[in-house]
Parts: structure tokens; sequence; C-alpha cells
């Protein structure tokens, strides 16, 4: 022991002692326990092996820069959802004012369970294994969770990749191969294909051309060569970004995550100078303040919320954990929420614009299909011609003429209207036709740009934004595997990575067979959605109510410099579990009335028919499910009855830089302290310095900490129950 230090001192002096140990410990210098006589497990110091923990908590990667990491995440969070998706969910239910329910859920609900997860990421620097592992490790199924669901995830995500990357290639020819129907030699005479002319030719191109659909989930007609080749190069892409972890996908996300903004805003420029394109706006944010008062609104946009932040899946803890310990993540959570909220809404913005031009396109074209109808009942005095307005021009017939002759005829013909077969061609239906997914991606966008000028360009173009957005995405998913499970079981990053994305192709090869979209849609309503509920409610449970919300604001306080808003600790402790376990209910309720089905394209009538799931597919439907949750109890049990050892006879007691750093697992509260220092513990000084934070509503006194759970269920700090003064 030095010479100079408190304790030598005090042996040569007559005073009497009242130090704290707390404050001996403070000034002493830094002792491992495993290494000293406190040694209480009985294991012997590996020199080696204690060494190489330390260097790799030392050698961590990490962001090259914040810029990067914040693009990373932002690559992450905002992905073909906002694209697709979001549009969708805003016409549907009420326009302008669904963005009020969003906004309020965002805040809410999003930005408190996104803060929370870059913290415990920045805290602990673990994968999602390693983080649930620390701060419960009865529920350390909640990582193993995530890592299978990113799994599920990530085998249909790429499969989307993979359509856009054919659709990219697809689009370097002019005119595009979607804009026309193909033509057919029925022996000397050339008619054009049958299931086009039923359907449009972005219709065919992409139910036919594309996928070579199946009718049923039950018909598989084998793998589709051309999408097989496609998954492997969007696999391949997905490989080589994350090969070298963070050191080259991060790289990659200074393209992949400004590049869709590029793209985006040249769309919102172009559309807006498109015919039509402000009736779509309009149309768009035409608020229906009725629809605020139906609880599917909320539903959907809990949903939309929840899934838009990548919350549960692990890549948001994967992607924090590379942090440095003194970043602002809550400026970090505040900033990448209200980023993706924004992009929703420029994405929103575009695709109105468009589908405005697109429904003028369409509406010109139905007048002038009934303008001919009519010509043709006015030749054969099936209509008379007294019933033509006057200044009505049918070489030039505008949609309002039509209107007002198709008022005209349907008054007077009001027995035989529906004979004449003639459509009320209002902008106002065309604009009512909802479209999302890859319905809106592959069908009704790529119609609307084989009518824009230079064509081949834009498709380009809004393609290689889907395929950065996809790949953004997918990284972020993928970190959410491959972090933890590196860091769990020390595998060799390159080795993994490779062999995860083999598997995984191989895997997915199930969703390019002749049906495999079937399968596509399945994974995407069921695989995940149900699970992920379920691990975000644990999560937060984990973090309040378990590792105690007092005790994690005062390490967030320690960690950030400055102490998170009370909002946090009400939004952690009550809000959040309430809100995510009345969205748990209704998603289940919504399982238990919407029949599991899938649109199935029925080749022979060139038309879209909802189907049943056969009885195999059922089962795979609800093994998703189970698969998924399975990890929540088989960990919690397997610690809970002690079958798996979750470390608790471990202790390993560090200083580090005049600070206590511990790792301790499944431990009492009662039983740390008396290990540690071998007093009952009521004579136990806490360890941490003076300084105390704010912990929470209601904390009058620093020593209410004592009540929070603590050893058992995490590796916080234990703060003292007694005064020093009794010591």
């Amino acid at each position: 022991m030095p010479k100079n230090s408190k304790v030598t001192q005090r042996e040569h002096s007559s005073e009497h002692v009242t130090e704290s140990v707390a404050d001996l410990l403070a000034h002493e210098e830094p002792v491992d326990y495993k290494r000293s006589v406190l040694n209480v497990t009985g294991e012997t110091w590996d020199k080696k092996k204690d060494g190489e923990e330390e260097l790799e908590v030392e050698n961590r990667p990490a962001w090259n820069s914040k810029l990067q990491y914040i693009l990373a995440q932002i690559g992450y969070s905002v992905g073909l959802g906002n694209v697709w998706r979001f549009p969708y969910l805003c016409q549907k239910n009420g326009g302008g004012a669904y963005l009020v329910p969003y906004l309020v859920l965002l805040i809410i609900i999003g930005l408190p369970l996104f803060f929370l997860e870059l913290a415990v990421g920045q805290r602990i620097r673990r994968g999602s294994i390693g983080v649930w592992n620390y701060i419960c490790p009865r529920l350390g199924g909640i990582g193993y969770a995530s890592c299978l669901v990113c799994f599920f995830v990530g085998l249909y995500y790429n499969v989307i990749i993979g359509w856009s990357i054919f659709y990219f290639f697809k689009s370097f020819q002019y005119p595009l191969p979607w804009s026309e129907c193909p033509i057919v030699k029925n022996g000397s005479v050339a008619v054009v294909e049958t299931e086009c002319e039923r359907s449009s030719a972005t219709t065919y191109f992409w139910y036919r051309e594309t996928l070579d659909i199946s009718n049923s989930i039950s018909e598989s007609g084998g793998l589709n060569w051309k999408m097989t080749l496609c998954l492997l190069v969007a696999w391949s892409l997905v490989g080589l970004a994350m090969i070298k972890g963070i050191q080259s996908s991060g790289k990659v996300m200074y393209f992949s995550s400004l590049f869709p903004y590029v793209v985006l805003v040249c769309f919102l420029v172009r559309g807006l100078l498109l015919r039509g394109a402000v009736d779509g706006i309009m149309h768009m944010f035409t608020p229906k303040l009725d629809k605020m008062l139906d609880p599917q609104v909320w539903r959907e946009a809990a949903t939309q919320v929840f899934f838009a932040l990548g919350l549960g899946f692990g890549g948001v803890i994967a992607f924090s954990s590379y942090n440095k310990q003194d970043n602002n993540c809550h400026f970090d959570a505040t900033l990448v929420s209200f980023i993706n909220f924004f992009t929703s809404v420029l994405a929103t913005l575009v695709v109105f614009a468009v589908l405005g031009f697109k429904a003028n396109i369409m509406n010109e074209k139905c007048v002038v299909e009934n303008a001919e109808k009519i010509l043709g009942y006015l030749n054969t005095n099936v209509l008379s011609h007294d019933l033509i307005p006057p200044h009505v021009n049918f070489s030039h017939l505008t949609a309002k003429d039509y209107n007002e002759m198709y008022r005209v005829i349907m008054t007077v013909k009001e027995g035989h209207f529906k004979e004449l077969g003639l459509d009320a061609c209002l902008l106002e239906d065309e604009l009512n036709k909802s479209v999302q997914g890859t319905g809106l991606a592959f069908i009704a966008f790529t119609e609307a740009m084989t009518h824009f000028p230079a064509s081949p360009f834009w498709s380009v173009m809004f393609f290689l934004m889907l395929i950065n957005l996809g790949l953004g995405s997918m990284i972020g998913t993928m970190s959410g595997i491959t972090t933890p499970i590196i860091d769990t079981f020390k595998v060799r990053k390159e080795v993994f990575t490779v062999g995860c994305c083999i598997f995984a192709f191989l895997v997915g090869l199930i969703f390019v067979q002749r049906s495999g979209n079937y399968f596509v849609t399945m994974f995407d309503d069921y695989s995940a959605t149900l699970p992920l509920t379920v691990v975000v409610i644990l999560e937060n449970i984990a973090v309040a109510w378990i590792y105690g919300t007092k005790k994690f604001m005062q390490e967030l306080t320690e960690m950030l410099g400055f102490r998170p808003y009370q909002f946090y600790y009400y939004t952690w402790k009550y809000v959040s579990p309430i809100c995510m376990a009345v969205l748990m209910t209704a998603s289940i309720i919504q399982l238990g009335v919407s029949p599991p089905g899938y649109s199935a394209w029925i080749r022979e009538e060139a038309v879209e028919r909802f189907l049943f799931y056969p009885t195999w597919a059922m089962a795979i439907l609800i093994s998703l499910i189970i698969l998924a949750s399975l990890p929540l109890p088989l960990v919690f049990i397997l610690r809970q009855f002690h079958l798996v050892s979750d470390g608790s006879n471990a202790l390993s007691v560090t200083y580090k830089k005049g600070r206590m750093m511990k790792d301790i697992s499944n431990l009492e509260d009662n039983d740390e302290t008396r290990f540690i220092l071998s007093k009952v513990p009521s004579e136990t000084p806490s360890p941490m310095p003076t300084h105390r934070s704010y912990l929470g509503p209601g904390s009058n006194s620093p020593m209410e900490m004592s009540s929070a759970p603590n050893g058992r269920y995490g590796s916080g700090y234990l703060l003292a129950s007694t005064p020093e003064s009794e010591l």
C-alpha cells in the first residue's frame, strides 16, 4: 500500500477514525479483486484471459465520426416502409388528420423507447444478447428472440431488394419494358397477351415477367431463376457491406443513407411540375377529422411508429454499442426520430404528387373510352342527340363536360342506365384507390413513370433509391444478428458474416420459387409483429421495473453529464408499458378477427383473389410466431431453475480510473455487500461517491435507492441504506 495513502496515515495516527469506507476506496489505487484475497469465487486468476477481456473492452470497434453513426441509425430506421407504407396509412386514415395520432404516439412511445435502446447499448457496449443478460439474466431470452426476428425479417426483406435490383437493370431501355403489353403470335395473327389485356401492362410485368407467379401458395412451380440470381446479388451486397463490421458498413452508409434523400427531392421537384400533382397533394392532406376518433387509426399509427424506428430488432442497440460512453444519445434519439417522421412526410408528398399525375392520366383515359361509347350509342340511336349539351365538343372533351353529359344521361335514362355501362370518371375515385407495398412501388409508381419524359432515367433513380433504402435497413437488421452473436460467442466476424449470408440465401430460396411472393406476405404479416411487441414490452419492464427506473436515470445522468427530463421517467415506468400492452392486445384481437389469408393472382382471370392459407401453411405461420417467441420463456425457465449458468457464481470487481466497475449477475443485494466487505448489509457503506443526481420524482432522499432492485437483475451501483456515521 502506498506510504502516503490515508490508510497508512491512519495507522500512525491516534485520531479517531471517522472516514467512510467509500472515501477510503475512492483514494486508493485501482484494485482487481480477482487477483486479491477478496476473490470470493474460488476461481484462479487467469492473467492472459483477464488481459484479453480488458483489451476487448478497450479495443471495441468505434464509429469513425458522429456523422457516420447518425447516418447509420437514419439508414436503418428510414426504410421501404417510409415510402410505401406511411403514405398508404396517411390516405386511408384521414389524410392530414392521421399525422396527429402518429406524432403523439411517436412522442409518447417511439422516442422514449428509442432513447432507452440507444442508452442501454451505449452504457453496456454489447449487442442485444449481452445487454439483456447484463440487465436481467432471467430475461436474457429477449436478445435471442431479437436475433431470431431479425433473421426472419432479413430473409424476406432481402428478396424485396432482389426485386428492386431486377427492375433497376430492366430500366436501362427505352421504352420501359412495362409500358406496353407484349404481342404474341397466334398462328399468323399477332394479338395482345390476354392476361395483360385484361389487367394492365405494369401489372402483367410484375406478376408474369418478374415473379412468374403461381395461382396459389400450394402450387410451388419451381424456382424462378431470374429472381434467384437477383437474390444472390442482394445477399452478396449485404455480405460485402457487413464483412468488416462497422468499418465497412459505416462507409456504405454515407451513400445508402444520403442518396434516397437526393432522389426524393428530385422526384418532389419533378412531381410538382406534373399536371395534376397538386390534386394528389390536396387530396392527401385534406383532413378527415372524424377518423381521429377511430381506435383502428391509433392502432395502425402505433404499429407504424414501432416498426419505423426499428424497435426490438437489436439493430439500434448494436449500432449504439460502438459509441463512446459520454456520447449524447438523447440528442441522437430525438434527431433520428424526427428525421424519420419528416422523411415519411417527404415521401408522402412525392408519392401523392406522382399519383395525382397518374390519376389525371387515368381519368382522361376513362373520359375518352366512355365518350367513344356515347358516340356509338348516338350513332345507333340508343341515345338522342338532344341529351348532349350544345357546347360539348367530342374532339376536345374535358372531364367537366363529360361529367355534365353523364349526369344528364343518368337522369333521363334512369331505368336503363346500368345497361349502358358508362363510368362516372371522377378524379376523386382514382385518388381514392389506395395502394401500398409492392402494389405501390412495382405497379402504381412504375405506371406513372412510364408517362414521365425521360422515363428510363427516373426509373433507374427510383429503383436505385429502393435498393439503398433496403440496404440501409438490411445492414441494421443483420447487425442485430452479428453483433450480439460475435460479442457473446467470440466467433470470427468475417467467417460468421459470410456463413450467415450463405445460410440465409439458401433458406431464402423459398421466396424465389413461383409461389414465393405468398411466403413473403406470410412472413411480413406474422413473423415479426407479435413477437417484437412482446420483446419491446419486456425490454421496457426489464429496465423500468426490474433494473429500476430511478437507478437507470441516475446512471444516465452520470453517463450523459446532465439529467434526462422527468418525462422519460413517467413514460418508461407507466405510459409506454401500458400503451404497448394495449397495442399487443389489439394485435392479438386483430389476428383473431382477420382470417389468415393472402391475395393470390389468378392467371386465367387476370385478377387478385383473397384465399385462405391451407392447413400446412397455417402450421408454418403459427410456428413462426412460436419460434420467434420461444427464447423468452425458455431462457427464463433455464435460469430460474439454475439449469444453465447465468454468471451468478462469478463475481469480479475492479476499479478503473477511480470508479468501481462491476459485473454481477443474479446476486441478491444483501449477498453483494456481504461478499465484498464481509459485513452485515445494514452496516455496509456505499461504494458510490457522495454526489447525487436526479433519481426520479418523489425521491426526497438519496438513501431511497437502496430499495431498488440491483444485484439480482443488473450490475448497477448499490447505494447505502444507512448513514456513514453508523460505521
